[in-house]
């Protein structure tokens, strides 16, 4: 019993022995009962205020978090494109090289051979940097669609985030979108809040826009074990959670090949589950988005590989 409705009772019983003789036991019955509702109301109410200030505290952290990776990112693409305007400054002076071995070939005899030799491999390296080029072009170019996407996806998800509704981070190299499972979710249930609901058509609605990539869904559960007739585990909680949220975001509109669902129950937590604030972390549902391999280094022996 909170401070508040300790003093809310307390002041009615004083006053109790003064009002007996006057008032009826329904009436004080009844009293006594609303003091108890408004003590509860007191208490939700300074419920609900801890958590918003500590949606605060996580939200700031969270921001600070997706800025730095951003500014990774940004860095990431001026490197690009200033060793890009590098190799075609070398490639201009192999270019002028070229002309002027041409020049000396057309005016002179002897050497020719040894003339033409040079010219054939200068001819090469010019194919060899022409063809770097053209790597580091596209690689500038995926680099700036990246940003633009993460850009476009913070500046859609803003509310979701300022709400604390919605967590983006960037883990290994994947986009990580997560939801806590209390506002997905009753405590045991598989069935999606009207809070939840609305989330993730938000979340899906964006997504969705993303046709060239895939996304998985993954459950998550705190270390408390669950065994009903519904749940012989945390396993099987967290995956029929992950497979409702799949459902609701081919609702939203993301086709069957992009979705797939995972369960990881107690034993990937985000935080420790010694307290309660930590345990509610570790309760969560994540989108992830599957990073395209193809266009990294290697890709294609590895393709070359597999194909063996």
């Amino acid at each position: 019993m909170t401070t508040a409705r300790k003093f809310l009772l307390v002041l009615f019983s004083s006053a109790t022995p003064f009002a007996i003789g006057c008032v009826k036991q329904n009436v004080h019955d009844a009293a006594l009962k609303d003091l108890e509702t408004k003590g509860a109301a007191l208490d939700r109410e300074h419920g609900a205020r801890t958590r918003a200030e500590r949606l605060a505290d996580d939200r700031g952290s969270r921001i600070k978090e997706l800025e730095q990776t951003l500014a990774t990112a940004t860095q990431e693409r001026n490197a690009i494109a200033a060793e890009r305007t590098e190799l075609a400054a070398k490639l201009a002076r192999a270019e002028e090289s070229h002309a002027a071995m041409q020049a000396r070939a057309d005016a002179a005899e002897l050497g020719l051979a040894e003339l033409v030799k040079r010219r054939a491999g200068i001819k090469a390296e010019i194919r060899r940097m022409t063809d770097a080029l053209a790597q580091l072009g596209s690689r500038q170019i995926a680099a700036e669609k990246r940003v633009k996407q993460y850009r476009e996806m913070l500046a859609r998800f803003r509310p979701l985030i300022d709400a604390g509704t919605l967590d983006v981070r960037v883990v290994d190299g994947r986009m990580v979108l997560t939801l806590p499972m209390d506002i997905l979710f009753a405590s045991g249930s598989t069935k999606l809040s009207n809070e939840g609901k609305d989330a993730l058509t938000t979340v899906g609605k964006t997504l969705a826009t993303l046709s060239e990539r895939k996304f998985q869904v993954e459950g998550h559960t705190d270390d408390v074990p669950i065994h009903n007739e519904r749940f012989a585990s945390n396993w099987e909680l967290a995956s029929g959670r992950a497979l409702t949220v799949l459902h609701s975001l081919l609702d939203a509109g993301i086709v069957t090949s992009q979705l797939s669902a995972a369960s990881y129950g107690e034993f990937q937590p985000r935080a420790d589950n010694t307290s309660d604030r930590g345990r509610a972390l570790n309760r969560r549902i994540e989108i992830v988005v599957v990073p395209d391999l193809t266009g990294l280094p290697g890709s294609e022996e590895i393709s070359r590989l597999a194909g063996e």
